[in-house]
């Protein structure tokens, strides 16, 4: 999940610095969601994980 928005944050970068602003935005958004989605389930296997355990 991280590598699918590192990856559409370099896509946005390029597609910024060649002057597609409204494609770059677009994927800046796409990467954006990405990792909040990636923050979320990290923070749930997180949680998952020490509960399994007993922590």
């Amino acid at each position: 999940m991280l590598q699918l928005a590192i990856t559409c944050l370099v896509i946005a970068l390029i597609a910024a610095i060649l002057g597609f602003g409204g494609i770059a935005g677009s994927f800046v958004g796409i990467a954006k969601i990405l990792f909040l989605v990636f923050l979320v389930l990290a923070v749930v296997s997180f949680f998952a994980g020490g509960m399994r355990r007993g922590l």
